[in-house]
């Protein structure tokens, strides 16, 4: 039994929740998001909390039950407070910038790296090492972080790299003479 698909997702004061079939919009502050459940779970609107039951007991029912509350979850989140990523850039000559809405990483490459800014992402820049990446998609958000992440991960041994500000990099010891 699912134990995150038991409870209902609480609508939060100032959005507005409505299921048609198997579509929930939500729309709030921020804009609006919508999510299409599976046709293995049914979704129902009852006293402002959207409550999420699987159709049988297979096994696929159940996993996609779980699931379908918490990305249900994850879009009032998104319309009513947003989501936003940190990255840290560390290494000597390494930094960011906006150029428009693009972002431009000088990464140690032998040009700097255009970053396009997909719609409904927000990337700011406050230092030249740090990176904020904002919208109120979850998924989108996670997925831009991780792009930029990409161009030059952080490396073991001195930690130069695009990371993540809450990711903790495990260091190596280098060679011995």
């Amino acid at each position: 039994m699912s134990r995150i698909g038991k409870k209902p997702v609480q609508v939060p004061a100032g959005v507005t929740a409505s299921v048609d079939g198997q579509k929930v919009t939500a729309k709030g502050p921020k804009g609006e998001l919508f999510f299409v459940a599976n046709d293995e779970v049914s979704v129902k609107l009852e006293d402002n909390a959207v409550v999420v039951q699987p159709l049988s007991q297979s096994k696929d029912a159940r996993s996609k039950w779980g699931m379908s509350r918490t990305m249900i979850e994850n879009i009032l989140k998104g319309v009513k407070d947003g989501y936003e990523r940190k990255l840290e850039i560390n290494g000597v000559g390494y930094r960011a910038s906006l150029q428009g809405k693009n972002l431009q990483l000088a990464l140690g490459f032998s040009h700097d790296v255009v970053y396009q800014t997909p719609e409904g992402i927000t990337i700011a820049v406050p230092k030249p090492t740090e990176i904020i990446v904002s919208g109120i998609n979850k998924q989108q958000v996670g997925q831009v972080a991780a792009e930029i992440r990409e161009y030059r991960g952080p490396e073991p041994y001195k930690g130069k790299g695009v990371k993540y500000a809450e990711e903790r990099i495990v260091r190596k010891e280098g060679k011995k003479k």
